[in-house]
């Protein structure tokens, strides 16, 4: 007898579908999915295969589900949504602590691997966010920050160390990053940025660790100072 081709179940095909859609960029995080019918309409499935496909997705926090509102997208990938649901029940400083480790490894990989446009990404991104903190455009602020960091983190030229890095971005720079900027913080700190770029051109891991290792010093010194429903970190 001949194997019949096996399929995965229609449920495991419309996650993938799912995911891929938000892997390759047509819906963003922070943006709204198509409501149902037009879903349905589109993969030609049950209305009750999508809801429980989209439930699915949200225990793993890659979606989230707003009665009244719609379904949006909390992460690119189950590791990343997974990921921040786990560092929402520990505390920022902890978290932090893990980003001790992965930030500077990101350098010195980076500083083995980067090329000048890599560099010259950085320096622009890092021009973004020094216009951006003059102007006093927090959201702007925060987001040129953030892509600084993960531009890093991609530089490493390891895929995973780019993925969990890039699960720490609701928790440091989400909606709870543009927030309550303390009177004296330092919105474009040297150390960690322009001297991690200057580090990563030179080709010094040395270096490049220990200006990483600066700014995360200063992100947990206001931490401790911050109340619990406030913190920073660039």
């Amino acid at each position: 007898m001949s194997k019949m081709p096996l399929h995965p179940p229609l449920a495991d095909e419309m996650v993938a579908k799912l995911q891929d859609a938000v892997a390759k960029g047509r819906w963003k995080v922070g943006d709204r999915i198509p409501a149902e019918p037009e879903l349905i309409a589109e993969m030609g499935v049950s209305r009750g295969t999508l809801r429980e496909d989209i439930k699915s997705l949200a225990r793993t926090g890659a979606f989230e589900v707003r009665r009244g509102d719609g379904t949006y997208v909390r992460a690119t990938s189950e590791i990343s949504g997974t990921a921040q649901q786990v560092y929402r029940e520990h505390a920022d400083q902890d978290v932090l602590q893990v980003r001790f480790a992965l930030d500077t490894q990101a350098a010195r990989l980076a500083v083995q691997v980067a090329d000048a446009q890599v560099v010259q990404r950085l320096r622009s991104l890092l021009g973004q966010r020094a216009e951006a903190w003059k102007a006093q455009d927090f959201q702007a602020w925060a987001q040129a920050d953030w892509q600084f960091h993960l531009e890093v983190a991609r530089a490493s030229g390891v895929p995973l160390m780019h993925e969990i890095y890039e699960s720490f971005g609701d928790v440091f720079h989400g909606t709870k990053m543009v927030q309550r900027l303390a009177d004296g913080f330092d919105g474009c700190l040297y150390a960690g940025h322009e001297a991690l770029a200057d580090a990563i051109e030179a080709g010094d891991p040395e270096a490049a660790s220990r200006t990483v290792i600066e700014n995360l010093d200063y992100c947990m010194s206001w931490m401790r100072e911050l109340p619990v429903t406030s913190y920073l970190c660039s």
